[in-house]
């Protein structure tokens, strides 16, 4: 068998946490196909190769119902992480806080069925504000940016941009990858001349089900239309998804701020600026 051997790139137990969510991705009945694990051990983690292949409009709809069966799988709460695994996370070599249960806030809060709940106050706390003191330190987000992305995580944090969760999610979380950019999803041949959308390099946790769909749309993915109309057939959307793309790659867009400063600091408070 062919195998890739991944090595923990600077940060210590990056290749654990992603082994526990390529586990967890793994168990959700129906879900999208998730890269084998084959071998791993203390920094490093071996996945079986696949062959890749362009994908048509067809494999594309099969991975965005598959998709919303993943996330369909749920988790406890939000922020939550994969199970076996201790601590906080990583999204690439950035740090992603991660949380033991949900806060006193969110289990106060947070109502039953299909609602996000307090899903603005965690998204401001733990995917947003703890990239902006690097991002502005790197000078790709000015004062000015620092003051808008404040206003907006208050905004978040009173709950007034809270939305539902796709219909099938009907717990507190979906289950999410959680770093869903074109790049992590591997379009792999199969038999029968099918692609399948094949999920490696997750930074797997608790969360709202649309910030993965948004992030597909950060760099771009084979027909990503498809994938999104797919999903819906089979998971439909709160009204209002299409306007809610961008605050829901803020996370993706401040982490590369954080990162990489340049324009990701413009583009992120662009972006932040239409929701307040």
């Amino acid at each position: 068998m062919d195998t890739f051997l991944k090595r923990d790139p600077g940060q210590a137990g990056a290749t654990g946490f992603e082994a526990a969510g390529l586990r967890w991705l793994t168990e959700a009945p129906g879900g999208a196909d998730v890269v084998t694990i084959v071998d791993e051990g203390p920094g490093w983690l071996e996945t079986r190769r696949l062959t890749e292949s362009a994908p048509g409009a067809a494999d594309a709809e099969a991975f965005g119902r598959a998709l919303a069966r993943t996330h369909a799988a749920g988790a406890p709460h939000l922020g939550c992480r994969p199970p076996g695994w201790s601590g906080n996370g990583y999204m690439g070599r950035a740090p992603l806080p991660l949380r033991d249960a949900p806060s006193g806030s969110d289990a106060a809060r947070a109502p039953s069925g299909n609602s996000s709940g307090s899903w603005g106050e965690f998204y401001a706390a733990d995917r947003v504000l703890p990239y902006l003191p690097a991002a502005v330190a790197n000078g790709s987000v000015d004062r000015d940016g620092e003051r808008t992305l404040t206003v907006l995580a208050e905004r978040l944090s009173e709950g007034v941009l809270d939305h539902p969760q796709p219909a099938l999610v009907t717990g507190p979380a979906a289950r999410l990858h959680g770093d869903l950019w074109g790049g992590n999803v591997l379009w792999a041949a199969a038999p029968g001349g099918r692609v399948r959308g094949t999920l490696i390099d997750p930074a797997a946790h608790g969360g709202h089900a649309e910030s993965d769909l948004a992030q597909l749309a950060v760099f771009g993915v084979p027909h990503r239309e498809r994938i999104v109309a797919a999903y819906e057939e089979v998971s439909p959307f709160a009204p209002g998804r299409v306007e809610r793309v961008g605050l829901h790659q803020l996370h993706m867009l401040i982490v590369h701020a954080a990162l990489f400063g340049g324009g990701y600091g413009r583009r992120t408070v662009a972006v932040a600026a239409r929701y307040l």
